[in-house]
């Protein structure tokens, strides 16, 4: 597969990125810092062996979003969209974790929706996997273990928002069920006015091969998958909650790839849920 990957300097975007190349996928990367890689000696091989291109851009500048399509575009049609921006958190405490600007991910993800290829640049379906959470909408909140309210409600009231509005959005693309009696709209501060009028936003219902993941509160343990001989390690529940504490990001990296590369008919146009 030909792979751009949005939000892969670390973390979830990091580990699956390290999966698709070592399954001989292409994955261009686009980094607000490519030295951040300068010694990876894992990445720094990938890019001598043409498979890894690494790209200097900042998501939430829309230019430098297209630049990625076109430069992805270059290796040939893109087969997918691998996206999992986050902020790095700063703590107040009147208002826990938050992040600058407010609606980062919301925004980033709105630069890469409304700059995609065109059908006569992209013949074939992309596949598009976005990094959401547990803990926010209602029923997801409902489902978190009693001790992990106050952190979600609290804690990560602030980024939880901006992830929200990410899942609102890549949601009303593909056309997937939105609870707004429960749910309500994400504010406009995360949105924006008339959000679902910007230039460029592919129309409600029109992208058919997404995958929204929500892990639970995420760790930096080592993949239980791998250490695991026939079992992933992990629980999923698709279109529904799943009562779990944690899991590490490397596990999901392993749930993300594998989506990609062996399970997507079994996963496309779904949001599941993953923790150990």
């Amino acid at each position: 597969m030909n792979v751009l990957a949005i939000g892969a300097s670390k973390n979830i975007g990091y580990y699956t990125a390290l999966r698709l190349l070592d399954a001989g996928c292409t994955v261009t990367f686009m980094l607000r810092s490519p030295s951040v890689f300068d010694s990876d000696e894992i990445i720094q091989s990938h890019t001598r062996s043409g498979k890894a291109h690494l790209l200097k851009g900042d998501a939430l500048v829309q230019f430098d979003v297209k630049r990625a399509w076109d430069a992805t575009l270059s290796h040939g049609a893109v087969n997918a969209l691998l996206f999992s921006v986050g902020g790095t958190p700063s703590f107040k405490l009147s208002q826990g974790f938050v992040i600058s600007p407010p609606n980062l991910v919301t925004q980033c993800l709105f630069n890469v929706l409304c700059t995609m290829p065109t059908p006569l640049q992209q013949p074939s379906p992309l596949k598009i996997v976005t990094i959401s959470s547990t803990g926010l909408t209602k029923s997801s909140y409902d489902a978190l273990p009693l001790l992990l309210k106050p952190l979600y409600s609290y804690g990560l009231n602030v980024p939880g928002k901006d992830k929200l509005g990410s899942e609102r959005l890549i949601r009303y693309c593909a056309g997937l069920e939105w609870d707004n009696e429960n749910d309500g709209e994400p504010s406009e501060e995360i949105m924006g006015e008339r959000w679902m009028e910007k230039e460029g936003l592919p129309q409600e219902g029109t992208l058919k091969n997404v995958l929204i993941v929500r892990p639970a509160l995420l760790t930096d343990g080592e993949c239980q998958a791998d250490r695991k001989t026939g079992k992933d390690g992990y629980r999923v529940v698709v279109e529904g909650e799943v009562a779990g504490y944690t899991v590490s990001r490397k596990d999901v990296a392993h749930f993300v790839a594998n989506a990609l590369l062996h399970r997507w008919d079994e996963y496309a146009n779904k949001c599941v849920s993953i923790a150990c």
